[in-house]
């Protein structure tokens, strides 16, 4: 396969400066502000999308360590595969989150949930779509088995954990 290049199309803004501060998913950075500020020559694409509560933000993990196959995530303390895990050290740093979207102010997007390490590139947004992204019956595999409290202090206080 060829090698595939990607170029930022803004950048995201939260008041998290280092990486062991932030919550590990937006469920856990309730309320928390932020921006995306996009690129003005992409600044038309974002026509409309004041209409959508959420949108989801794919963003390259710019200070993600080197990629694991095998990782501790934030909810457990077994190590899993990194393809059933959310962890940042993969073999193409990619990050996705599904935050509250607050308002749009020219190439500003204004936030809310914000789980992102300030200036984080921003690769892409999506609207979320109930219609698309509401699953009836969807598992999580290992998930499942944790409970909401044990899942709740951890996803405040614990970045799972992508040594070797």
């Amino acid at each position: 396969m060829s090698a595939i290049r990607l170029q930022p199309i803004g950048i995201i803004h939260s008041p998290y400066t280092r990486a062991e501060d932030v919550p590990v998913q937006p469920v856990y950075a309730r309320g928390i502000q932020g921006q995306a500020v996009v690129d003005p020559q992409y600044a038309e694409g974002l026509r409309d999308l004041d209409g959508f509560s959420h949108i989801h933000l794919l963003y390259h993990f710019h200070r993600a360590g080197p990629s694991r196959l095998l990782v501790k995530p934030f909810l457990d303390d077994a190590s899993r595969g990194l393809f059933a895990t959310r962890a940042p050290c993969r073999p193409n740093p990619i990050g996705m989150s599904l935050v509250k979207l607050v308002a749009v102010t020219e190439n500003v997007l204004h936030l809310e949930d914000v789980d992102i390490l300030d200036g984080t590139p921003l690769l892409d947004i999506k609207p979320f779509v109930t219609r698309f992204d509401h699953r009836d019956g969807a598992r999580c595999g290992w998930q499942d088995r944790i409970d909401e409290v044990t899942a709740r202090e951890r996803g405040t206080h614990r970045r799972p954990d992508c040594s070797p």
